[in-house]
C-alpha cells in the first residue's frame, strides 16, 4: 500500500483477535461496520462461529469478515474488487498472522458468485449504497448459500428480504439499516 495514502482504522471487538487494529484507506464507499452494530450482529449469530463458512462480499475493511474468523469461522471468504482496500485487506491478514482460514480475492461481486460453486454458511452482504447491488445479486444468492444459510445484509433503507431470504432481525444505525435474513417467504415476515 503506498505511504502516501491515508489510513483509517476499526477495531475487532471479540475472539481471538480482540482489540486488534485493522488499517484501510480512505475511500468514500468504505464504511466499516461501527462497532455497536457488530456486537448486535455477532449477539444475534452467537459469539462462537465455529465451523462456520463465510462469505464477505464487499469486504471493503474486513471488519465483518475478520471479526467472524477471529470468532472461530473455519473459513472467511473476502471479495473485494478496489486494489487500494484488497492491499490493506491483504496487509491486516498478514498483521493479524492469519492461515488458511482466510482467503482474499480480489473480484467483482456477479463474476464471483456465478462462478462459486461452495455454500455458504453466512454471507456478509454491504455493497455501495444507492447502486442496486442487492436487487441485482438477490436471484444469484440461491446456490451461494447452504440451505440454512443465513445473511447479513446493510443497506440504505429497510429491506424485508432478499431473494429467497426474509429478514428476522433488523436496527438501524444513524444512515444504515442492519438485517439478518433467513430462507423463508416473505409472507412469514414479521
Amino acid at each position: 500500500m503506498p505511504e502516501t495514502s491515508t489510513l483509517n482504522s476499526v477495531r475487532i471487538i471479540g475472539g481471538e483477535w480482540r482489540r486488534r487494529l485493522l488499517r484501510f484507506p480512505a475511500a468514500p464507499d468504505l464504511r466499516p461496520t461501527p462497532d455497536r452494530v457488530r456486537e448486535t450482529l455477532f449477539n444475534w449469530l452467537g459469539q462462537d462461529l465455529s465451523g462456520a463458512v463465510c462469505l464477505d462480499l464487499f469486504a471493503g475493511s474486513g471488519a465483518l469478515g475478520f471479526e467472524a474468523a477471529s470468532r472461530g469461522a473455519r473459513r472467511v471468504v473476502m471479495v473485494e474488487h478496489s486494489l487500494a482496500a484488497l492491499q490493506a485487506l491483504e496487509s491486516n491478514a498478514r498483521m493479524l498472522g492469519s492461515d488458511e482460514r482466510l482467503q482474499i480475492v480480489r473480484a467483482d461481486a456477479r463474476r464471483f458468485l456465478a462462478a462459486v460453486d461452495a455454500p455458504f454458511d453466512l454471507l456478509f452482504l454491504d455493497p455501495p449504497f444507492h447502486q442496486g447491488w442487492i436487487e441485482r445479486l438477490a436471484p444469484m444468492l440461491g446456490g451461494v448459500l447452504s440451505d440454512s444459510g443465513a445473511i447479513y445484509a446493510e443497506a440504505e433503507r429497510f429491506l424485508p428480504g432478499c431473494g429467497g431470504w426474509r429478514t428476522v432481525r433488523h436496527g438501524h444505525a444513524g444512515r444504515v439499516f442492519y438485517h439478518l435474513m433467513q430462507r423463508g417467504d416473505l409472507d412469514d415476515a414479521e
